[in-house]
């Protein structure tokens, strides 16, 4: 290995899909790995994830089979049929999902063999594989939905037209998944659309179901869920189209225009005027202290691929703000990296692939250099740093603003906050300008 992760912001596949596992209504995880693996992701997870928590069995309370070192002997599929037998007696659920951790993937315990024999029995079980050197967490979420979605449900007989399936944000690794995913099932209301966002506390178990009817897949990444998508598509038959999470008015008026073009709904522009003037009829009150103050910065990101983009572009096309920075600090192929610098390309800056705290704050230093003993230099300055909460302490040194957006987000409780859409983008205003706002006093 060429280098070591310090400070990481994402867990291993098996956190990815324990995350995502735990937001599914009536979905149960039985952990199949060595004692206490489950636990320890998902508390990483309850409190990076801006103080998400556990549900219902999920945290130290998910099903395990904690294999110790006879298993790992021995083998281990006895104890995780009898794990499987268990959580069926005693925990309620509609689809039960093993996953697997490297301890057990290691000793090649066949977990799909044994929950093949409660699934010829009629029981809602299956596997998903799930070692850390499958990928990270956000490969975890895609090795989830491709076992949910493209092996366990069945083709549909036919499509509906006004249902539509949303990807693409991770839950707890996009920490405002919960709040940005309501925002869009709004927005498609608007439309006259049914919204199958999955991971939101308004959805049930029949969302799950209805999937293979969508008429169309939403794939809020440039990055993941994409091949997914490509392989539901194979399956189901059901196209899919691959955007941003829009932020703001201007990025929420194209993503509602072109949802409308491949739906056909017809009252798009009625939406997009309505929600515009309630949009700047809350920010037209904000811009004289906005103008008057010259809030107006220089932004240094810090977060993941799938909000790089929809982020930058709400800072430099709303708020008028120039990007200095573009850190992206989650693993990505080669291809990702072209796809995601090549958006960039309307922007000042490139995104930067760097995940270390340390590396980063280096990186600042030396693009962006203090004075060495110059009178005048061109200063980085003000400077706003938007990122997780290691870069609290960077930006502190540097002398800048700081606002806690990405995972880990240890500083904030986020609850049914989200920044997708007109009124997320109202949001994001409001704590972007409260954090210049609070040194004053």
């Amino acid at each position: 290995m060429s280098e070591f992760i310090e400070k990481p912001r994402a867990s291993c596949a098996l956190g990815g899909a324990l995350a995502a596992i735990s937001a599914l209504p009536e979905v149960i995880p039985i952990v199949h790995t060595s004692a206490g693996c489950g636990g320890n992701l998902m508390n990483f997870l309850a409190f990076g994830g801006g103080g998400l928590g556990a549900s219902y069995c999920s945290g130290g309370s998910a099903p395990s089979s904690a294999v110790t070192e006879t298993e790992i002997v021995f083998g281990g599929t006895d104890r995780l049929h009898e794990e499987i037998e268990s959580t069926l007696k005693l925990i309620d659920g509609k689809l039960y999902i093993v996953a697997t951790g490297c301890m057990t993937e290691m000793i090649g315990d066949d977990a799909a063999g044994t929950v093949s024999e409660f699934a010829a029995e009629g029981e809602p079980v299956i596997a998903i594989s799930t070692p850390s050197f499958k990928g990270d967490s956000y490969a975890g979420y895609e090795i989830l939905l491709d076992g949910i979605f493209n092996r366990w449900l069945r083709p549909s007989d036919g499509k509906d037209a006004k249902l539509v399936n949303v990807f693409g944000i991770v839950p707890g690794y996009d920490p405002f998944f919960r709040g940005d995913l309501e925002e869009i099932e709004r927005l498609g209301a608007l439309l006259g659309l049914r919204v199958n966002t999955f991971f939101s506390p308004s959805q049930t178990f029949d969302n799950i179901l209805s999937a293979p009817r969508a008429a169309l897949n939403i794939v809020l990444s440039r990055t993941r869920g994409v091949e997914f998508a490509e392989n539901f598509e194979e399956r189901h038959g059901t196209p899919y189209w691959a955007t941003e999470l829009p932020i703001g008015p201007e990025a929420t008026d194209a993503f509602l225009r072109e949802l409308a073009g491949k739906v056909g709904a017809t009252n798009a522009e009625d939406v997009i005027e309505a929600e515009n003037e309630r949009y700047y009829r809350y920010f037209e009150r904000a811009v004289d202290s906005y103008a008057d103050g010259d809030l107006r910065f220089f932004g240094v990101t810090v977060t993941n691929s799938s909000y790089a983009l929809p982020l930058n572009r709400y800072l430099y096309r709303e708020l008028g703000w120039v990007p200095a920075d573009v850190f992206v600090t989650d693993s990505l192929s080669d291809e990702q990296k072209e796809s995601l610098t090549q958006a960039f390309a309307e922007f000042p800056a490139a995104p930067q692939f760097v995940s270390g705290a340390t590396k980063i704050a280096r990186a600042i230093t030396h693009n962006h250099p203090e004075s060495r003993g110059e009178r005048y230099f061109d200063a980085l300055t003000p400077l706003f740093i938007v990122g997780s909460t290691y870069e609290k302490q960077t930006a502190a040194k540097r002398g800048a603003k700081y606002l806690g957006v990405s995972f880990p987000a240890f500083d904030r409780t986020i609850v049914s906050q989200g920044y997708a859409g007109y009124r997320g983008g109202l949001r994001l205003y409001e704590d972007l300008i409260s954090a210049i706002m609070s040194a004053k006093g």
